[in-house]
């Protein structure tokens, strides 16, 4: 077995079906071209047959990233794998993942087809799949609760007709670590042909042991690839977290004898890009990425860590993207430090005009705010793009008034598709007055599911990172602002959430691994 670990990223697909996590196509290509600074090995790029959207964003991916295979995912049928080949036309490496279910209660209750059928349908996805790319995957959905006599079957069936990668999935979560791994170990044990494929992890978490049974599936099952997202973002509970499954292979190599090519550097700089995007906080404890991951606030731990760091901190902070020195900028900066200090935080602006419209909301916010954070400059630009979107509404300016045993009021001016509109209202607070001028006037009928706020930096002066969470007619959505001026941040975040409540879906939901 190889002594590399495949690192496969599915947050534009999977992440993506997180409920109000779906991305406007720049967006996807924006987190691709960092999770090919990260280095990733495999980035699926989306699902091409789920709509005209996912198609044009898949190859949109597949021409701009160079150094990483991308791969379009599909249904084991002619159709969608069609499409998914049509969309990876000229990626410099590209893969097909294809799937089906081989679990009895989902090839009964849902499928309603017979085991001979599903066997018959994934051979023959695989080798209709081989006219596009000799780089296929194939994953039984529900593949851990599936029967193990059963799934030999298939498995050594589409081996046989091209798939290099066969990929366990455990759909909905329910395996527990070693039993996964063994699982694993028996099926690549019991199927003749089974060296012939690269045999990969894919795990849920709605048990909370995504990463716990993906290490035990590579450590026992002798899995050589791992399925993961930034963040650990996905539907339901989520997908094992890609940052916690490499730097554990990469702090214990003495137990697990692996490498992997990630740039860990990258790590924090996805992980924000990802926050920023969808509007899904990193919880502060969140290992490797949260606030809290490398603070230590008991006074032995302090003193350990002072004396020998290695006391209490089994990684660097700054090996996964920490800044060591996280204040960098003031008002005083000029343009050229600002871009400088970009580039060195991996954010890559489309335009010289672009860069220009960010130096520019950097100075308004420097104006406001003493010191810039390395956090603050990630949030402007993200949340400025979110804010914009691609829709009809954009922040002008805001007035709000409350004060003890008075109604709070709000006057809000925003441009609807270019013209701008003054709304006024009352509310039990300065945002809900505010949501309720906005609603005054758009009239959405839309229901707020979730606002939160998250303080980007610390202190008074910190921004405040707000999301909004709407839903309509099935739909949800979720909206990000952020601004010193909480009040603020939230009538951008409920305007970038309008943004894309309005932007129109004819999306097919896969029923993924």
């Amino acid at each position: 077995m190889s002594d590399k670990l495949i690192v496969f990223d599915t947050t534009l697909r999977d992440g993506e079906q997180s409920p109000g996590a779906s991305m406007t196509h720049e967006e996807k290509v924006r987190i691709a071209k960092q999770l090919e600074k990260l280095r990733v090995d495999i980035i699926e790029a989306g699902f091409a047959a789920a709509s005209n959207g996912d198609f044009e964003s898949v190859r949109a991916i597949a021409l701009a990233i160079k150094d990483s295979t991308v791969c379009s995912l599909a249904r084991a049928n002619d159709r969608d794998i069609a499409r998914a080949g049509e969309a990876l036309r000229g990626a410099n490496s590209a893969r097909i993942h294809t799937f089906i279910a081989t679990s009895v209660l989902h090839m009964e209750k849902k499928l309603r087809m017979t085991p001979d059928q599903v066997f018959e349908q994934a051979r023959l996805a695989v080798r209709f799949a081989r006219q596009y790319t000799d780089n296929i995957e194939f994953s039984p959905e529900d593949g851990s609760r599936s029967d193990p006599d059963f799934l030999c079957r298939v498995l050594e069936a589409v081996i046989a007709e091209g798939a290099t990668t066969i990929n366990v999935a455990d759909t909905v979560g329910y395996a527990v670590p070693e039993q996964y791994g063994e699982f694993i170990r028996n099926l690549r044990e019991r199927i003749p042909n089974s060296d012939k494929a690269v045999w990969s992890v894919h795990c849920h978490d709605d048990l909370g042991l995504a990463v716990a049974n993906s290490l035990a599936g590579i450590k026992i099952g002798g899995a050589r690839q791992v399925e993961c997202t930034i963040n650990a973002l996905g539907e339901r509970a989520g997908n094992c977290s890609l940052e916690e499954v490499v730097m554990a292979v990469k702090t214990r190599k003495d137990y697990f004898g692996l490498d992997v090519d990630i740039d860990t550097a990258q790590i924090m700089p996805a992980s924000r890009l990802v926050s920023g995007i969808t509007g899904f906080v990193v919880q502060p404890n969140k290992a490797i990425v949260g606030a809290n991951a490398f603070a230590h606030a008991s006074g032995i731990h302090q003193d350990g860590v002072l004396k020998a760091r290695q006391t209490y901190e089994i990684m660097r902070a700054e090996d996964v993207g920490w800044a060591a020195n996280k204040i960098v900028l003031g008002k005083l900066s000029g343009r050229n430090a600002f871009k400088q200090r970009l580039h060195e935080l991996g954010i890559e602006l489309d335009s010289e005009q672009a860069v220009n419209e960010a130096f520019a909301r950097f100075k308004d916010l420097a104006d406001r705010k003493s010191e810039i954070f390395d956090e603050d400059i990630h949030a402007l630009v993200s949340g400025e793009q979110g804010e914009a979107g691609e829709g009809a509404y954009r922040f002008v300016a805001l007035a709000q008034r409350s004060e003890t045993g008075e109604r709070p009021h709000a006057r809000v001016v925003f441009s609807e598709n270019g013209k701008e509109v003054v709304a006024e209202a009352q509310g039990n607070g300065p945002v809900d007055a505010t949501v309720n001028a906005i609603e005054s006037h758009v009239r959405s009928d839309a229901e707020l599911l979730l606002f939160s706020v998250n303080a980007i930096t610390t202190g008074t002066e910190s921004q405040g990172e707000v999301t909004m969470r709407l839903s309509r007619s099935g739909r949800i959505v979720n909206g990000v602002g952020a601004d010193p001026d909480i009040v603020v941040a939230s009538a951008k975040a409920y305007l970038s959430a309008l943004n894309k409540l309005q932007s129109p879906v004819e999306k097919v939901h896969a029923q993924g691994v």
